[in-house]
């Protein structure tokens, strides 16, 4: 009765007080009509600021997503008091679509997609236009609304915005990242934090590439400050194929039988010659393309084993680097699984290598889904650098760790340093009563070779068995190697006799 239609009767009712009460009921009426719809919200003063909608989706704006989120935080999203989810979509290359379709083919893409995003969420989850190209979503959560449903869900949003787009006879293909945040894993439970975190997801899934998903976690990757011209160099490096896994072996300490290999990355600059790891890695970092290295890297690797076996030379496995940044990535595990498959190698001839410090710090959801994935494919897990990083039991168990490699820093001087051989005793030890496998990297003496087998250390790796050495080079070495071990003694019925 009251609402905003009321006014279009208005002209007709202050007509019919003056021709029925005279000028007296004429002022009362227009002195107390205003006061009345004022007081039940149907009048707007000029003051008022209306909520803000974007001008090409009609959507509201940040203030709207935040509001949402503060008061979803406080009295919950959902019947049972559940705070919400926050997700951040962006089309990639959003800012190009002008300069490619015109203002007007943009403004139809951008109203194309905030329909298809409206249309993958349910009724009462709210949707909104952060920036040209960027949507934002406050989501109430239901009791099946956990990491995997939401990977899903942002799969599902990425499909819709991917389906053409018809614009003036062209067929317009778009792709989109997705970041979100779960609000148990923001340490703040305010709208701003909430949204901060979906957006900081967002960030780390545009620097994998176009089409990545992110799930917030504490201690994302920090910006590292490094040239712009040698990050351009490792760009065109990836691109050209001047990066590539170099190969160190693992021995083991019961046989001298070779056991594996490591896949390390080695640039190879055609001026420069070889560039360290050390300076060329902080640029892989700002460049955001971690992601790439390990495309690269896994391909060799898995080329490298393929090739060996059809040669007729026995490497059990390679085991591959994994960074934060790639354990993190939702569809790693399809990836990997894809890749052997392409390539017929069993699970078990790639171990994932991951940094003890990630499975000491590490609250990510998504590592840990991960890694326990690839450890029930067969995959192989060993915990790199192991002693650093102070890594509980329980998250050894957690990661379904398989192997740890003892730090380098425990190695040195073993052979001599007494204190050295006591830490070196009790980490075999607890592996020992923990069903692990070890491995003592960086041994690049004899004696050290020598005292790890005696302590009980299963493997060995370093610079006393070889370097790291170029794929091309690795079959002479295994033949070289095999060559050394001397023959298993035959105990057979005959030497008996004998």
């Amino acid at each position: 009765m009251f609402g905003p239609h009321a006014l279009a009767f208005l002209p007709a009712v202050m007509l019919g007080a003056y021709w029925f009460g005279g000028e007296g009921a004429l002022l009362v009426f227009a002195v107390t009509t205003p006061a009345l719809l004022a007081f039940t919200g149907s009048l707007r003063f000029p003051w008022e600021k209306a909520p803000k909608r974007d001008n090409v989706t009609g959507l509201p704006g940040r203030d709207r997503l935040l509001t949402c989120l503060d008061d979803a935080m406080s009295d919950g999203a959902n019947a049972l008091g559940d705070p919400p989810v926050c997700v951040v979509i962006e089309i990639d290359n959003a800012a190009a679509l002008s300069a490619q379709f015109g203002d007007g083919g943009a403004e139809t893409i951008l109203r194309a997609c905030a329909d298809r995003v409206r249309e993958t969420l349910r009724e009462a989850d709210i949707t909104t236009a952060l920036k040209p190209g960027r949507f934002g979503m406050a989501l109430a959560k239901t009791p099946r609304t956990d990491l995997e449903s939401m990977i899903q869900l942002a799969g599902r949003m990425q499909d819709a915005l991917g389906q053409p787009i018809s614009l003036d006879g062209t067929r317009v293909l778009l792709t989109a990242c997705v970041g979100f945040a779960l609000p148990s894993r923001v340490p703040d439970q305010t709208g701003e934090s909430l949204l901060d975190a979906a957006e900081s997801a967002l960030d780390e899934a545009q620097k994998a590439g176009p089409g990545s998903i992110r799930a917030f976690s504490q201690g994302m990757r920090p910006r590292v400050s490094v040239p712009d011209n040698l990050t351009k160099e490792v760009v065109r490096a990836l691109d050209e194929g001047e990066i590539k896994p170099w190969f160190q072996p693992q021995v083991s300490t019961h046989t001298g039988e070779l056991t594996g290999f490591e896949a390390l990355a080695r640039w190879e600059h055609p001026e420069k010659g070889q560039v360290a790891p050390a300076a060329f890695l902080p640029a892989i970092a700002e460049a955001g393309l971690f992601e790439r290295l390990g495309e690269v890297m896994l391909f060799h690797t898995l080329s490298a084993l393929r090739t060996w076996d059809q040669s007729g030379l026995h490497v059990p496995n390679v085991a591959v680097n994994f960074s934060p940044d790639e354990l993190r990535d939702p569809r790693l595990f399809e990836k990997i699984r894809w890749e052997l498959d392409r390539f017929d190698l069993a699970p078990s001839r790639l171990v994932v290598e991951v940094l003890e410090n990630v499975v000491a710090q590490s609250e990510d959801d998504m590592t840990t889904r991960n890694i326990a994935a690839l450890s029930r494919l067969g995959c192989g897990i060993d915990l790199d650098n192991f002693g650093t990083g102070h890594a509980s039991i329980s998250n050894i168990r957690r990661f379904d760790v398989t192997r740890i490699k003892i730090d380098r820093s425990f190695i040195s001087q073993v052979d001599t340093d007494r204190d050295q051989q006591n830490m070196v005793a009790a980490i075999l030890t607890m592996a020992e009563r923990l069903g692990l496998e070890t491995l003592g990297e960086g041994v690049e003496t004899h004696g050290e070779h020598a005292m790890l087998a005696q302590l009980g250390c299963g493997h060995v790796q370093g610079y006393s068995i070889a370097r790291p050495m170029r794929f091309c080079e690795t079959s002479d070495w295994i033949a070289a190697h095999h060559a050394k071990i001397p023959p298993v003694p035959d105990i057979g019925p005959r030497a008996r006799d004998a």
